[in-house]
């Protein structure tokens, strides 16, 4: 198990540093709040983690569902380079990772995450991603830091107001994940199955 220290595209493990919520002894309501998972996947370690506190992990998962697979507002691309943003910001390279895979997935643009996992929050990329990205950054760095100006950019770009609403709730949703992720655990290589 070793760890993974820099911004990778590369499949990623997660170790935890909590023992993980084993589910065939789980409680009722540590089930009950496991039935919806992040991104509707396999109950990760991750989420047999936060299972823990059921009480909020049952309001956590459809929170994150909804704001980064809802269906109107900001397309799901965008949603992820706003999580990979973030979390460059934070460090987390687990979850940075996972989302600039899905970046490429969506978008078949790996040059956009290579640039961003070389220079970090001072990449160059597209200009309509490039004000996403920022945009993403700043709030990420200092939340009251961002200004009218900020948004009347994003706005420039052609958002409109649910599509801005998105990149600022992805962004925070990524905010609380990357703090979770690295309190409760670290990104480290994939075991050889």
């Amino acid at each position: 198990m070793k760890p993974v220290t820099r911004f990778t595209t590369d499949t990623l493990d997660w170790e935890p540093y909590v023992t993980p919520v084993d589910y065939d002894t789980a409680t009722p309501a540590q089930r009950e709040a496991l039935q919806e998972t992040p991104s509707h996947r396999k109950i990760s370690k991750y989420t047999l983690t936060l299972a823990h506190d059921p009480e909020s992990l049952k309001y956590r998962s459809p929170l994150f569902n909804q704001i980064m697979y809802g269906k109107d507002g900001l397309p799901r691309a965008e949603r992820e380079l706003a999580a990979v943003a973030t979390s460059v910001v934070n460090h987390c390279i687990y979850c940075g990772s996972v989302h600039a895979a899905r970046y490429i997935e969506l978008t078949r643009r790996p040059e956009v995450m290579d640039a961003i996992f070389t220079d970090g929050v001072a990449a160059e990329i597209d200009e309509y991603s490039q004000g996403l990205f920022d945009f993403a950054v700043a709030l990420s760095k200092t939340p009251i830091a961002a200004t009218p100006a900020d948004m009347n950019h994003v706005r420039d770009l052609g958002f409109n107001a649910l599509q801005a609403l998105d990149l600022v709730l992805a962004s925070a949703i990524f905010g609380w994940a990357n703090r979770l992720m690295h309190t409760l655990g670290q990104a480290v290589e994939p075991t050889e199955t």
